[in-house]
């Protein structure tokens, strides 16, 4: 119900009812390029939750890809947060974005639930900064510069470098340290539900990881 009045109050050029209409993402996107997005799109990128408040998206990863090199990649990125998907069969799975009021972004929460034990639980933080205009920070200084793009109606998200704070300093990783390229795309499939996909490719080991999921509006 709410998406479905988002939908209908930016197609009346008016902010989404409840919410701050959020130019951020846009700002990141030439103009013809945002406008070539499904409306859908554009609403679910156009939110600013006031006071910290939440926008929870529910849906199933359905299919899971990985090697060895990536399953190992995830198990040591637990050193500083386990930011990669530890969980690598299908199932259910949660996403929430929170407005980060402190670092001027959002956070994004994703939950995968295993098979048996614990969820897993993945945080991130995106701010609206850098050489790129978007950055992902994943813990413990560990961080990533992000492109984005419109792409055949779907918002696509792609690492531009990777970069570490070491006692206050920022450093840019060199090429042949970073973990690979990471890809995201956003895609709408209609009555309120989206396709997210995610793929880290490295230029010698191949696929390391990916997923296909798909959410439903809340």
């Amino acid at each position: 119900m709410g998406a479905a009045v988002a939908i209908r109050n930016e197609a009346e050029g008016a902010a989404p009812e409840g919410e701050l209409a959020d130019l951020r993402f846009r700002a990141l996107l030439p103009a013809a390029d945002w406008a070539g997005l499904p409306l859908a799109v554009r609403c679910r990128f156009s939110k600013r939750l006031k006071g910290g408040a939440t926008v929870v998206y529910k849906g199933d990863v359905l299919a899971v890809e990985s090697n060895l090199a990536g399953r190992l990649l995830a198990q040591a990125a637990r050193l500083i947060g386990a930011p990669l998907p530890l969980v690598f069969q299908p199932g259910p799975s949660v996403v929430a974005v929170t407005e980060d009021a402190v670092g001027q972004g959002q956070v994004w929460t994703r939950m995968y639930v295993r098979a048996d034990g614990f969820p897993q639980v993945i945080h991130s933080a995106k701010r609206f900064a850098g050489p790129t205009g978007l950055e992902e920070y994943v813990g413990a200084g560990v961080g990533m510069a992000l492109t984005v793009t419109a792409e055949e109606g779907a918002l696509v998200f792609r690492s531009a470098h990777y970069f570490a704070t070491v006692l206050g300093v920022r450093i840019r990783l060199p090429r042949w340290t970073e973990p690979g390229a990471l890809t995201i795309t956003h895609r709408d499939l209609g009555e309120g539900r989206f396709a997210f996909t995610l793929a880290l490719d490295h230029p010698l080991l191949g696929r390391l990881l990916g997923q296909d999921a798909v959410f439903q509006d809340d």
